[in-house]
This record gives structure tokens, C-alpha cells and sequence, in this order.
């Protein structure tokens, strides 16, 4: 199965529709007196979606178990056609949109083996997503943001060339594959007075993010924090909650960072971990999400 493990937890939800056709509008109303020799049409083809829903990841390979919050089923009886409609939830890391059309395609096929009995003419069409919503498309941004980024490696190891530089180069990666462009990439040793100055002369040129990397442990050389909260104006701890919520359920040594985010004018700053995967993994907790603080600044809120 494909890897999900770096995806947030997010409200899922789905709605597919799948349509039975009839040769008659007799079928159509056997169906609505619950004449049909089979049993009652409606409910036992909805008991059949429910379990269909609930098992869709033991039927399609590649699907994930995942867990079923709600599952709505809704019939439009018209004159020679049934429409299914399947409405599926869950709070979890990947959509839900196969579980919903496979949940109306067993629907759809329970009334197929009920009806055709009594009519020959049965057949299945048109299944398919009505709509979705929930994943990172939903909470990153709604326009192309043209953003002067700054990468800062606070490194003594780094810098004196002991060490080479990974997490600056994954936050780079991860950055360039949402669309934004790094114009100032800094490596700096872990010295209060340099990290600042350099987040001074990238703030003057008009930077719009700066992210650091490394400086944030317990360390006597871990510094970061103590240099970027003076320069703040504006802290945003629901962020540095996110990062360390979701580095926390990947290793219990999360606890032990420092992240800082803030703003500092309309420079936004992001103090995150020096490790490869610490890195990696601030960026995947709050981007593309974070983007949409730029919006925000712009005076551009995408949820009107």
C-alpha cells in the first residue's frame, strides 16, 4: 500500500452516486410497495452499502482500513430509475472517496440481484465521486503565491564543513515541490548575534519566510529559540503545537523541541529541528496549510 504515514489527520468526506435502471415503472413501484419477492429492496441493499463501506479495504487491495465515522445512503425513486447516493466521513490521514463509490456499487448490485426476477431489463450506470473533500487541497492555498523564502542552517558542525547539511536540503525539496522558490539558502554557526543579524538583513530585503533548521534541542549550543523570540512581534503557538503533535506521534523525542514560529513585520519565521526527519516532518505537519497565513496577510481568506 502506499505510504501514509506523513499525511495529517484531517475530516474526510465523500459522496458518490451509482444509478439502477428498470424496464418498467411497475418494477419501480414493486419496489416502493416492497412487493418484490426478494424482500424489501431499499433496506437491504442500504445494509449491504453499509457493510460494503466498512470493508472496502478487504476488497480493493490498495485501499487502507480506515475508520467509519458516518455513512449516509439516500434513494431518488423515479419513474424507470433508482439514483444511489452514498455520503461516507471519517477523521484520518487518506480520503474516503473509493470507500463511498464502492458502497454504491454494492448498492447498486444488491438491487441488481433483487430486481431481476421480476424484470430482465435491470441494469447498473453511471457510478461515480460526486465530490470530496478533506485533504491537503482543501487546506493549502487557493491562488499561486509568489513567496521570497530563506533558508537558515544554524550549524556549528555545518558551517565549519564537519558535517554536511541534509535537513536544509529536505525542507528545500519539500518547499520547491509546493510551488515556492528559495532565493537565500544560509548556512551560520549557533551564535545568538549572527542568527539574528541574518534574520535582520533577510527581514530588510522583504523576505517572506525565513525557515530555520537545527539550534532547537537542549543542548548548550541550542540556541535558536533564545535568538529568534526577541525578534517576534507576533507568536503563533497553535503551529508549533501542530509540529510537535505530529512529530510526537512518530517519536516520543519530539517532546524535547523547541520550535518557535512567529512573525516578525510580515516576515514569517520557523524555527524547526536540525534532524533530517525532524525537518522533514515540520514541514509535512504544517504545509501547505501555513500558506495560507500569507493570504491572510494579503487580506485574501480562501474560506469566504
Amino acid at each position: 500500500m502506499v505510504d501514509i504515514t506523513h499525511k495529517v489527520t484531517t475530516l474526510r468526506t465523500a459522496s458518490a452516486q451509482a444509478i439502477v435502471k428498470v424496464g418498467s415503472s411497475e418494477t419501480i413501484q414493486a419496489v416502493l410497495d416492497k412487493k418484490v419477492p426478494k424482500g424489501d429492496v431499499l433496506e437491504v441493499s442500504r445494509t449491504a452499502g453499509l457493510f460494503a463501506v466498512k470493508n472496502t479495504s478487504s476488497a480493493i487491495p490498495d485501499c487502507h482500513p480506515i475508520p467509519i465515522e458516518y455513512t449516509g445512503i439516500h434513494f431518488e425513486c423515479l419513474k424507470e430509475s433508482i439514483k444511489i447516493e452514498v455520503t461516507v466521513k471519517t477523521i484520518y490521514k487518506t480520503g474516503v472517496e473509493v470507500e463511498a463509490m464502492h458502497g454504491a456499487s454494492i448498492v447498486a448490485l444488491t438491487m441488481y440481484d433483487m430486481l431481476k426476477p421480476i424484470d430482465k431489463n435491470v441494469e447498473i450506470s453511471t457510478v461515480k465521486l460526486l465530490h470530496k473533500k478533506g485533504g491537503k487541497s482543501d487546506y493549502g492555498t487557493k491562488q499561486n503565491l509568489t513567496l521570497n523564502v530563506a533558508i537558515l542552517v544554524c550549524s556549528d558542525s555545518v558551517s565549519s564543513g564537519k558535517k554536511e547539511d541534509r535537513a536544509g536540503k529536505v525542507i528545500a525539496e519539500k518547499l520547491e515541490k509546493l510551488g515556492l522558490t528559495i532565493a537565500n539558502y544560509v548556512v551560520i554557526p549557533d551564535e545568538i548575534e549572527t542568527i539574528q543579524n541574518t534574520i535582520l538583513k533577510l527581514c530588510d530585503a522583504k523576505t517572506d519566510l525565513i525557515v530555520l533548521t537545527g539550534g532547537t534541542g537542549l543542548s548548550k549550543r541550542d540556541i535558536t529559540p533564545e535568538a529568534i523570540i526577541p525578534l517576534i512581534d507576533r507568536r503563533i503557538p497553535g503551529i508549533e503545537e501542530a509540529i510537535r503533535s505530529y512529530g510526537q506521534e512518530r517519536t516520543p523525542f519530539a517532546m524535547l523541541s523547541r520550535s518557535i514560529v512567529g512573525f516578525k513585520g510580515e516576515t514569517l519565521l520557523m524555527a524547526l529541528p536540525g534532524s533530517t526527519n525532524g525537518a522533514a516532518e515540520s514541514i509535512d505537519a504544517v504545509f501547505p496549510s501555513v500558506m495560507h497565513l500569507f493570504q491572510l496577510l494579503n487580506g485574501f481568506d480562501h474560506g469566504k
